[in-house]
């Protein structure tokens, strides 16, 4: 039976301690067995890829959920980032060739026109904002 409000009240912090012990240690079993068994459902298909039909243990989850963010760190690394002009030149591209399929469906009107003609003119790359205050 657990002690009432008014015995803990009357304990020693060192005795409070002794029974508060059993209680945390309980919680961060369960925040440990959580936080695996939700690697275990966000991996579920890595793990039936490479161990179909076993029983996994706690261990097997962690080194599963390790060796799949190397493999992820890995193929992230090798694709290489994009440096800002790429990424501008490749939005940029893709707008163009949306603008200009979209005039060139309607009847040539001067504005479209205009518009088609700005559109053929180099692109300019993306510049940091200038501070002329």
């Amino acid at each position: 039976m657990a002690p009432s409000t008014v015995a803990v009240e009357l304990l020693s912090p060192k005795e409070k301690n002794r029974l508060r012990k059993p209680v945390v240690e309980k919680m961060r079993r369960d925040r440990i067995n959580s936080s695996i068994e939700q690697l275990k459902l966000l991996l579920e298909q890595e793990f039936a890829r490479h161990q179909p039909n076993s029983k996994l243990e706690k261990a097997d989850i962690l080194e599963m959920a390790v060796s799949y963010l190397k493999h992820s760190k890995a193929f992230a690394a090798a694709a290489g980032p994009k440096n800002l002009h790429q990424d501008y030149s490749e939005g940029y591209s893709w707008c163009l060739q949306e603008a200009v399929q979209f005039l060139t469906l309607h009847a040539a009107s001067d504005t479209q026109m205009k518009l088609l003609y700005h559109f053929q003119r180099p692109a300019a790359a993306p510049t940091a904002p200038s501070k002329d205050k």
